[in-house]
């Protein structure tokens, strides 16, 4: 890509722009808005006065599951004509007993943040409306103000000041109608994100749900590689050591004597299968514990950037040694990360950077490649993520196409 072309594209993604779906949303938003506005405001006025009464409780119970169905609409309208995927809360516990169902809804918090939701919904259905139909309207009128006045009046009527400041006004408002539709949606994005999806204690436990199961399959995974790798391999190797060690006693009970030189060929047969057997069983324990890791990491990832074919720099701030398992996961996100470097960036130089600060430990990776690195495009982001989620960490990935790429893991210091 030539620097112009670059400039160009830079342009293009600088230039204000309205989806379609903006449009559409602030003009079918607004009935919608309004009438789950006027239900959360019903309910919560009705709810207050039939609280008192044997009918309050029943009534709030039926109002809370209608507002999960509005919420699902909802979530629905913004993901098709705002593009943004809102995450489900998932389905309502059922539990025995209608007493018990009850109490399940009255404190459902899904159902109640939906209800704040449609109030402050409300007011913002109002503004996208007007921004997208009364302001472009209102825009038109001033804009042909001169025109109307001399249709409406007649006999000649000469042009003033009026006349051109009606013009003026109306180019400007009709110029801040993209921002505003630009503005109001993304409000209508993250209150929807915010309020329409799971809470945070059900996120996180779907979270650790998903690293939980990730990890149970993975170790499964590794140790039906290391048993097959142990039967196939390992045993092998012993089988055949015993087997040599066998014909060396032969050779030294032979009716004639030892034979020294056959028992010197098998001895040396027997070391060097003895040696391969411990490098085999090295091999097999690497991926367990690192050895590396036995003087921290200021120590174990040095030797991991003198190993990369990539040169890479190192900066090391790290003056607290963190948890066995943090520790432990960002020795082998870095040893991934630098291999990714190597196989896929096409990049000249790297570098790695980790740091405590505030009770988290923070661990990049900077590399000057052709960029354009993301979870999911066969890198093994995907899978990092989910073992740095099993220790509460983060992955953030930052790639833009033409780099540089710099993919950031971040955990806690203690578990």
């Amino acid at each position: 890509m030539t620097e112009q072309e670059g400039a160009a594209k830079a342009r293009r993604r600088c230039r204000p722009s309205v989806r379609a779906g903006d449009w559409a949303f602030a003009v079918v938003g607004m009935p919608l808005g309004l009438v789950g506005g006027v239900y959360a405001l019903a309910v919560l006025y009705a709810g207050a006065l039939l609280s008192l009464t044997v009918l309050g409780l029943p009534f709030v119970v039926a109002a809370l599951l209608g507002a999960r169905g509005l919420g699902a609409l909802h979530r629905r309208l913004v993901a098709r004509m705002l593009g943004a995927y809102v995450e489900g809360p998932g389905e309502l516990a059922r539990p025995a007993g209608v007493v018990a169902r009850g109490r399940t809804v009255l404190t459902d918090p899904v159902a109640w943040r939906t209800l704040l939701y449609l109030v402050l919904r409300l007011p913002l259905g109002l503004l996208g409306f007007a921004a997208a139909v009364v302001l472009p309207l209102a825009s038109g009128w001033l804009i042909g103000f001169p025109l109307w006045v001399r249709l409406l009046q007649p006999g000649p009527r000469p042009a003033g000041w009026p006349d051109a400041a009606c013009v003026v006004l109306g180019l400007l408002l009709l110029s801040a109608v993209p921002g505003a539709v630009r503005a109001l949606s993304g409000a209508e994005r993250r209150l929807a994100r915010l309020l329409l999806g799971p809470a945070r204690a059900q996120r996180r436990v779907r979270e650790l749900e998903a690293a939980r199961a990730t990890l149970l399959a993975e170790n499964a995974d590794r140790l039906r590689r290391l048993e097959r790798d142990l039967h196939d391999g390992t045993q092998a190797r012993l089988v055949a050591l015993a087997i040599t060690l066998s014909l060396a006693g032969d050779a030294l009970a032979p009716a004639a004597g030892p034979d020294l030189g056959r028992l010197r060929v098998l001895v040396d047969r027997a070391r060097g299968q003895t040696d391969d057997t411990i490098a085999e069983l090295r091999r097999l324990t690497r991926g367990i514990h690192p050895v590396a890791l036995d003087g921290g990491l200021e120590q174990a990832l040095p030797g991991l950037t003198a190993t990369s074919p990539v040169p890479v720099g190192i900066r090391l701030d790290l003056d607290v040694r963190p948890d066995h398992a943090v520790e432990q996961a960002l020795y082998f996100c870095a040893a991934e990360l630098l291999t990714n470097v190597a196989k896929h960036s096409g990049a000249g130089s790297a570098e790695l950077t980790a740091q405590t600060a505030g009770g988290r430990i923070r661990l990049s990776v900077r590399d000057d490649g052709r960029g354009g690195a993301a979870p999911g495009a066969g890198s093994g982001l995907t899978g990092l993520a989910e073992r740095l989620a099993v220790v509460d960490g983060v992955l953030r990935v930052d790639s833009p196409p033409g780099g540089p790429t710099v993919v950031t893991a971040e955990l806690p210091v203690r578990l």
